[in-house]
């Protein structure tokens, strides 16, 4: 009887049954163990745009990621150990004065780390509204090795004027630095000579520096936009070459620059290799990429004027770029967004295509899920 009932129970719990209950019927029928279920961990991702505004500058210092911007009157610097969400702990650091060359028109900040202090080099001019014809190019100093913390202004840079008065510094603004050999240089947009009219070419020049808050040396000509993919139509009356960001790796040096109108969806990327290591103050030392190295794709419109960082781990390239929202020109639609590049086998910068928004990226290696 014992067998006929455990063949009836069926195989799965013919094990149970044969070996459990009493000489007078059968024991208790035990469920085979199924494992549960698990469903697969997702990678960590977040989406572009990754906070309102423009003309990015990220630093990646002891354990966090430091941007600044021109906002709400002033410059800010913020805090954040996620790069996909820069705009956290914002510290106003320094208010433009009332009176001076640089009371209007604070325009994209740029801060770097020197020597255990921080810089943030800015535009600005002594006219508010357009033209804006009055821009020259300032820097801030630290107090110390907090980048949110005192900062002290050390004035306008030498940007091609009288270096005993200033007051005749050609127009400048995007002003960066870089070192290379030993020796710092710095690298801006602006014109060849001042104008009365803000439709005026733009190029780029390059200057030597004895420390980060000053311009020791002559400025010289390093490009300008004479190819066509960065010329505009000749009804706007821009040419120009704006928002260099350098790029060092593994020997070599680059300039990414923006060109076309920071205010159309055509805004892009060129690119500048320096071929001659031992003369980067000679124009002939840099060659300009064939065309467009990143511009507009996948609705994407205006990619330009940013920078570049490594993931926390450093196994990472990263670049944070602004981009228009739309079409209608302006810059009061722009947005800050942040993808990964790689490099080519030549050793220059790969970045891709603008990602789309809202198209999942993973985070970068070594930063945390979450909010």
């Amino acid at each position: 009887m014992r067998r006929a009932v455990c063949f009836a129970l069926g195989a799965a719990a013919l094990a149970a049954c044969a070996g459990g209950g009493g000489a007078t019927g059968p024991g208790p029928v035990v469920p085979p163990v199924v494992p549960p279920v698990v469903p697969p961990v997702a990678a960590c991702t977040f989406a572009n745009p990754v906070m309102p505004g423009a003309d990015p500058s990220v630093v990646w210092h002891a354990g966090f990621y430091y941007s600044v911007q021109s906002r709400d009157g002033g410059i800010v610097v913020f805090k954040s150990d996620q790069l996909t969400a820069l705009d956290r702990a914002p510290v106003k650091v320094w208010v433009p004065p009332d009176t001076g060359g640089n009371r209007f028109n604070v325009w994209a900040p740029e801060l770097q780390r020197v020597g255990g202090r921080w810089y943030i080099y800015y535009a600005a001019g002594r006219r508010a509204g357009q033209p804006f014809t009055t821009q020259r190019a300032f820097v801030l100093e630290s107090a110390g090795d907090d980048p949110q913390g005192a900062y002290a202004d050390r004035g306008q840079l030498d940007t091609g004027g009288d270096p005993a008065t200033r007051d005749d510094d050609r127009w400048a603004i995007d002003l960066t630095t870089f070192e290379l050999g030993g020796q710092r240089y710095a690298v801006w947009s602006g014109w060849a000579e001042n104008a009365p009219t803000d439709k005026t070419r733009q190029n780029l020049y390059v200057a030597p520096m004895d420390g980060p808050t000053r311009v020791s040396g002559a400025r010289r000509l390093l490009s300008t936009p004479d190819q066509p993919w960065e010329q505009n139509a000749p009804s706007t009356g821009f040419n120009l070459q704006e928002g260099p960001a350098v790029l060092q790796r593994d020997g070599r040096t680059f300039v990414v620059y923006s060109t076309r109108e920071s205010w159309m969806a055509d805004y892009r990327y060129g690119l500048l290799r320096l071929t001659n290591p031992a003369a980067p103050l000679d124009a002939a030392s840099w060659a300009k990429s064939s065309g467009p190295v990143f511009a507009r794709a996948g609705g994407v419109l205006g990619p330009g004027h940013g920078g570049f960082t490594r993931s926390p781990d450093g196994t990472e390239w990263w670049h944070v770029y602004h981009a228009k929202t739309v079409e209608t020109p302006g810059w009061d639609d722009r947005v800050v967004r942040a993808q990964p590049f790689t490099w080519s086998a030549d050793g220059a910068p790969d970045f891709g295509t603008p990602v789309a928004a809202g198209t999942p990226i993973p985070v970068p290696a070594g930063q945390r899920c979450g909010s």
